[in-house]
C-alpha cells in the first residue's frame, strides 16, 4: 500500500467513527403545534455530544420565547419528542430533567 492510499483509508476510518458518534436532533414541526412554539423554525443538528447540545437547545428556545409556565414547558417537551425519532427521546428526556434537576 503507498502512502496516498494509507492516507486515505485513514480518513475513511476517522470518517466512519465521526458518523457513528453523530445524532441528528431534529425534523419537521407538527401541525398541531398552537402555542408559543407555532412559528418557530427548526433545525438539523449533528451533534457529538446529543445531551449537551439538546439540552442547550431547550434553554435557547426557552429563553428565545420566554417560556414562564408549565403549558408552555409541556408544549416544549411535546416539540422534542414529536421532532426526534424514538431512539432520541432518551436523549430529550435526559437533557429536561437536567435542567429540571438545576
Amino acid at each position: 500500500m503507498d502512502i496516498t492510499e494509507e492516507h486515505n483509508k485513514k480518513r475513511e476510518n476517522k470518517e466512519k467513527q465521526r458518523s457513528r458518534n453523530r445524532v441528528s436532533l431534529s425534523a419537521s414541526l407538527p401541525d398541531d403545534v398552537c402555542g408559543v412554539f407555532a412559528g418557530s423554525a427548526c433545525l438539523v443538528k449533528y451533534s457529538t455530544d446529543p445531551i449537551f447540545d439538546m439540552r442547550e437547545s431547550i434553554l435557547e428556545m426557552i429563553r428565545y420565547e420566554g417560556v414562564c409556565d408549565w403549558n408552555d414547558m409541556k408544549e416544549l417537551v411535546y416539540c422534542y419528542v414529536a421532532l426526534n425519532p424514538p431512539e432520541v427521546h432518551e436523549i430529550v428526556r435526559e437533557a429536561f430533567l437536567s435542567l429540571c434537576s438545576n
